[in-house]
């Protein structure tokens, strides 16, 4: 019997909320998942992270395989252990970083040959290599090997990408084998082509996973062809398991995406804006480097209860980041990742009251007038 369950508990248009139940934890959706690389969520320590809310993190099978390994980080108790998280974890399959490597790489029906970028050394990733490298990390949640569709791409290019995709689903799916603790979640793809999303989506409902990815957007698309695909691509898919948008995205993305019944996101963009300066608020992102911020005793957000914007000004903010201190970046990941998840529950929380359309309408109007004025 499986131990991984996903439960719907209201719906709005296409919008939906509910919980993904795994024997680590439940995960709320609409779910933004802080991503971990190489088992750490850079800058945030896991108790950190925890108090942002998240409900889930994301591993990287490529970077983890490479660094410290798959085989060492099992002998050391599994992933959780290892990183001191005791919540669900994600791992991708290391098809889109490898997919990434352009010509360190071959590609070939059994998978992917390729050279480490960090000594050179030269490794072979298939469906049952990955599902393996999964299995040893302990994933609660493992993603099927995919190959992510460049874009653009002509329409045969496509097919045939798409096309490869579903037979090592397949791989996949016999690889991965019975885990009743484990959940494993096809990937659809297709570009930007319906009629290819369809092809694939009907591949992979005659597999069977216990839930199903969006991949091949947020890569260089635009947001306008992403809804495009979007406004068509969840319906294609089951609609009692959870529907997962790979690598999205910015605040407005994740909106646009709720509205269209996705369920559940990963992107780097909100550790990684931290460490650069730029904060992520309900005004729009914000540039502390800019010298507007050097002599402002305000708050990020006046109405933000994150640790940073409770009790440190714009201008230390600004001061940290431009003298290069490591505070500067734990303090904005922290900030950033506690709006997504706020984001998340007010995304939850409107749509289990049937207000999605005003909050998301509230969310755009107040984006629109950007950050409050400076003082300079």
């Amino acid at each position: 019997m499986k131990n991984v369950s996903f439960k719907i508990n209201q719906t709005q248009g296409k919008a939906r909320t509910g919980v993904l139940r795994t024997p680590r934890g439940d995960i709320r959706t609409p779910a933004f998942m802080p991503v971990g690389t190489a088992a750490t969520v850079k800058a945030m320590m896991p108790e950190s992270v925890t108090a942002t809310g998240a409900d889930i993190l994301l591993g990287n099978t490529y970077h983890l395989m490479l660094r410290p390994t798959a085989e060492r980080i099992e002998r050391l108790g599994g992933i959780h252990k290892f990183m001191n998280w005791d919540k669900p974890i994600l791992t991708d399959s290391g098809g889109f970083q490898v997919m990434s490597l352009a010509g360190l790489r071959k590609l070939t029906e059994e998978g992917v040959k390729f050279k480490s970028h960090i000594d050179g050394s030269e490794h072979n990733l298939t469906p049952e290599r990955s599902m393996d490298i999964q299995h040893m990390l302990g994933s609660d949640i493992v993603m099927c090997f995919d190959e992510c569709t460049p874009y653009p791409a002509e329409r045969d290019v496509v097919a045939a990408s798409m096309r490869m995709s579903m037979r090592w689903a397949q791989r996949s799916k016999d690889a991965f084998g019975d885990r009743p603790d484990h959940a494993l979640f096809g990937i659809q793809q297709g570009s930007t082509t319906p009629e290819m999303r369809e092809e694939s989506s009907e591949a992979l409902k005659s597999i069977g996973f216990d839930g199903y990815a969006i991949g091949g957007l947020a890569v260089g698309e635009g947001q306008e062809a992403m809804f495009d695909v979007l406004d068509y691509a969840p319906g294609m898919l089951p609609a009692d398991k959870p529907r997962y948008l790979m690598g999205v995205g910015k605040p407005d993305d994740i909106v646009g995406a709720v509205q269209r019944g996705v369920d559940m996101f990963d992107c780097v963009l909100p550790s990684r804006s931290g460490r650069t300066g730029q904060a992520q608020t309900r005004m729009g992102a914000i540039n502390l480097r800019n010298a507007r911020h050097i002599d402002d005793p305000r708050p990020l957000d006046e109405e933000c209860t994150c640790p940073t914007c409770q009790n440190y000004s714009r201008a230390y903010l600004h001061h940290i980041h431009k003298s290069k201190e490591i505070i500067s970046s734990m303090l904005l990941t922290w900030h950033n990742l506690h709006y997504y998840q706020e984001l998340m529950l007010g995304l939850r929380a409107a749509i289990e009251i049937g207000t999605l359309d005003d909050f998301a309408a509230a969310f755009h109007a107040r984006r629109e007038i950007g950050d409050i004025p400076s003082l300079v």
